[in-house]
């Protein structure tokens, strides 16, 4: 999904709202929920610590790097592909990612999340996987074995949905894949709830937050 994007007023694409409301300006979007909304999975502090210190410093970051360069009037989606795998604007792609990441996260949550997917994406994971279990088990091994940071991801790979994972900033646009929901790995997002038990993060995030309405909606837009 491209990053929502806004010149002088002026919509273009959709996604992940993380906005650009004047050439070389990226704003930190709101939360979609309340800080303590996603306890007691996430608890409140540690969101304040991730949304806040860890998304916004990737937000600020970016501001600086682009100001100024041939990059400024790009969107969060053409900075990820334009630098991605040139080490010269490593910088540059890895807190554009990680922006677009981020934002990415905090919609694949939501309060009261789990359960059952909606009906099309249902039955989509079951041509895939054979069932909904399945498939939180590929999601549950991917986010685990991940050695080092990262992210987990359900994409749309042509037609056919995978389950993929991808180390620190990287993430599926790249491979021009379509992400449906993703589940961060860093240590930054359970580390204060969950020291080093990332399993037990990783399981409560797909039984009790994760948003299969937002999934829903990704795979029909493809």
């Amino acid at each position: 999904m491209d990053a929502q994007t806004q010149v002088s007023g002026t919509t273009v694409g959709a996604g992940p709202k993380v906005t650009q409301v004047a050439a070389t300006v990226f704003v930190l979007p709101p939360l979609p929920y309340a800080e303590n909304a996603l306890e007691p999975v996430i608890s409140t502090k540690t969101l304040r610590l991730h949304y806040g210190k860890h998304n916004k410093g990737y937000v600020d970051t970016l501001n600086q790097l682009v100001t100024g360069t041939p990059f400024a009037d790009m969107s969060l989606k053409q900075l990820v592909l334009s630098t991605a795998g040139k080490a010269e604007y490593a910088p540059i792609f890895n807190n554009a990612a990680q922006a677009w990441n981020h934002a990415f996260y905090w919609r694949s949550l939501s309060p009261g999340g789990g359960g059952v997917p909606p009906l099309a994406l249902k039955t989509r994971i079951d041509s895939t996987f054979g069932d909904l279990e399945t498939l939180k088990e590929e999601l549950s091994a991917a986010a685990t074995t991940l050695f080092g940071s990262g992210w987990a991801w359900l994409v749309l790979d042509g037609a056919k949905l995978r389950v993929v994972k991808t180390g620190n900033a990287e993430n599926p646009l790249t491979a021009y894949t379509k992400p449906l929901l993703t589940i961060d790995v860093w240590e930054h997002a359970y580390y204060v709830d969950f020291e080093n038990k990332r399993a037990d993060y990783v399981k409560g995030v797909i039984d009790k937050l994760i948003n299969w309405e937002f999934a829903a909606e990704n795979l029909s837009s493809a």
